[in-house]
C-alpha cells in the first residue's frame, strides 16, 4: 500500500470518527435543548390554564359561594390531587409522558389556592422537535458520507501533489545505470523535505561517478602501460636461444594470455567511459558474422556451422562486431562438446544472432551472473584454455552500445545466447557465396 493511499486513508478515517463524534454529540445537545423547551412550554401551559381557573371561580361568579370548590376548568385536578376532574381530557401520570393519540408532551404542576392544592395538567406538542430532530437526520446522513469523500479527494490530490517530486526522483534513479552517472534527479523548488532529498541524491551521485571515473581511469591506465612491457616481453621470448626454447614457448603463452586480458580491460574501460563508436558505418551483419565464425579456433574437433540471413544491415563499428563475434563464438567453442550452431535472422525489424552449442548448457539460476566480469563457472574452470571471463561482459557492452541486447535463451541441451540489434532501415546484398554453412576449419 502506497505511502498517498496511506495518507488519504488515514485523514478520512478520522475526519469519519471526528464527525460520528460531533452527531453524536449535536444530537444528544438538540434532543435535550428541544426536550426542554417543550417542557417549558407545557409548564406555562399549565401556568395559563390554572390562571384561567382562578378567574372563573372568583368572587362575583354565578353560583360562587365561600367554602364551594370551585368549578374547574379543564385539565384541573380537584384538591387532594388524585387524579384529573371527572370530564378532563387532560391524562398522564409524570412528566414526559405522551398522550397516545397525538405527540405531546405532558406536566404535572400543583398550585396552592384558597381550598388547598390544585394540580394541573400542561401539555406542550413535540411535533417541532420531531421535526427538527428529523431535519437533522437528513442533512447529516447524505451530508457525513460526502464530506468524506470530498476529504478523500481533495487529500488523495494533496499527496499526489507533494509526492511528484518524489515520484520524478524515483523515476530518474531507475533510468541512471554504471553507464549513465552523468544524470542527476530534478530538484523542486520547494524548501522542504523533499528538495533536501533530492540534493542529497545528487550529492551521492556526484561521489558515486568520481569514485567510477578514477576507478575506470585506473583500470584503463593499468591496462595501457601493461601493452608496453608486454610487447618487448613477447620480443625477447621469440629471440630465446633454441636451449631456452620450450621455457620460452611456455612463457609466451602466458605473455599472449596477458596481452589479451590487458586489451580486454582497456576495452571494458573504453566501453564504460561510452566513448562514440570508432569507425561508425552501415555494415551488412552477416557479412561480419561470417568472416569471424570462420575463423580457425583451438579445438579442431568442434565444427562450426552458420545459417545467416544476408542483407541485414545495421549501423555500428565493424571491429567491435567482430569482437562480439569472436568472443560469442570462441565461448561456445570452449564448452562444446562437438558442434556449435550460428544463425542470424530478422523476425522482426531487429537482427537476432543466435549462437548455440551442444555442451553442458548454463544452469536457469546462472543466466545473469555469466555477464558478471571475470565470472566462470565450475565447469568452465575445469575445461579452460585461456577465458578470462571477460569475454561475455564485453559482448553484452558491445551489443548495448550498438542499441542492442545480449541474454541467455532456455536451451537442452547446451547454450543458447543471443543478441538483438536494430536494423538500419536500407538493404545492400554482400554475396556470402559459400560462407553461408560450412564448418570452421
Amino acid at each position: 500500500m502506497g505511502v498517498r493511499l496511506r495518507t488519504t486513508l488515514t485523514a478520512t478515517a478520522a475526519v469519519a470518527a471526528a464527525l460520528c463524534l460531533a452527531s453524536i454529540a449535536l444530537f444528544t445537545a438538540l434532543d435535550s435543548s428541544l426536550t426542554a423547551s417543550t417542557k417549558e412550554l407545557a409548564a406555562n401551559d399549565a401556568k395559563k390554564q390554572m390562571q384561567h381557573l382562578k378567574a372563573e371561580s372568583g368572587p362575583g361568579n354565578p353560583g360562587y359561594e365561600k367554602g364551594m370548590v370551585p368549578p374547574l376548568g379543564k385539565g384541573a385536578v380537584p384538591p387532594g390531587g388524585k387524579g384529573p376532574m371527572p370530564g378532563s381530557a387532560a391524562t398522564g401520570e409524570d412528566d414526559g409522558l405522551p398522550l397516545p393519540d397525538e405527540a405531546v408532551l405532558v406536566v404535572r404542576r400543583t398550585f396552592e389556592t384558597e381550598d388547598g392544592p390544585v394540580t394541573v395538567l400542561g401539555k406542550a406538542s413535540k411535533a417541532p422537535a420531531l421535526a427538527a430532530m428529523t431535519t437533522l437526520r437528513n442533512l447529516l446522513i447524505p451530508g457525513v458520507p460526502a464530506l468524506l469523500t470530498v476529504v478523500a479527494l481533495f487529500t488523495w490530490l494533496a499527496v499526489g501533489r507533494v509526492l511528484r517530486p518524489v515520484s520524478a526522483i524515483r523515476a530518474k534513479v531507475a533510468d541512471i545505470t554504471a553507464y549513465g552517472l552523468h544524470e542527476r534527479v530534478p530538484e523542486p523548488d520547494t524548501r522542504d523535505e523533499i528538495a533536501a532529498l533530492a540534493r542529497t541524491v545528487n550529492a551521492t551521485l556526484d561521489r558515486l561517478q568520481t569514485a567510477v571515473d578514477a576507478q575506470r581511469q585506473f583500470v584503463a591506465d593499468a591496462a595501457h602501460e601493461l601493452r608496453s612491457p608486454l610487447a618487448i616481453l613477447r620480443t625477447r621470448l621469440e629471440l630465446a636461444l633454441p636451449a631456452e626454447k620450450p621455457l620460452a614457448t611456455a612463457a609466451l603463452d602466458d605473455v599472449a594470455r596477458l596481452q589479451s586480458l590487458s586489451a580486454d580491460l582497456l576495452l571494458l574501460a573504453r566501453l564504460d567511459a561510452g566513448e562514440p563508436l570508432s569507425r561508425a558505418e552501415e555494415l551488412d551483419l552477416a557479412q561480419v558474422v561470417a568472416e569471424e565464425a570462420v575463423r580457425k579456433r583451438p579445438r579442431p574437433d568442434v565444427h562450426v556451422y552458420l545459417d545467416l540471413t544476408p542483407d541485414l544491415l545495421v549501423n555500428g563499428s565493424a571491429d567491435q562486431l567482430r569482437r562480439l563475434v569472436a568472443n560469442l563464438v570462441d565461448n561456445a567453442v570452449r564448452h562444446a562438446s562437438t558442434s556449435v550452431h550460428v544463425t542470424l535472422a530478422s523476425p522482426d525489424d531487429h537482427a537476432v544472432l543466435d549462437v548455440v552449442d551442444d555442451g553442458p548448457g548454463i544452469p536457469p539460476e546462472h543466466h545473469t551472473i555469466v555477464f558478471d566480469r571475470f565470472t566462470r563457472l565450475d565447469h568452465a574452470r575445469t575445461r579452460d584454455t585461456g577465458g578470462s571471463g571477460l569475454g561475455l561482459p564485453i559482448a553484452r557492452d558491445i551489443a548495448r552500445a550498438h542499441g542492442g541486447t545480449l541474454h541467455v535463451v532456455p536451451h537442452s541441451p547446451g547454450a543458447r545466447l543471443r543478441a538483438v540489434f536494430p536494423l538500419s532501415g536500407r538493404s545492400v546484398a554482400y554475396p556470402l557465396g559459400d560462407l553461408a554453412r560450412q564448418d570452421a576449419f
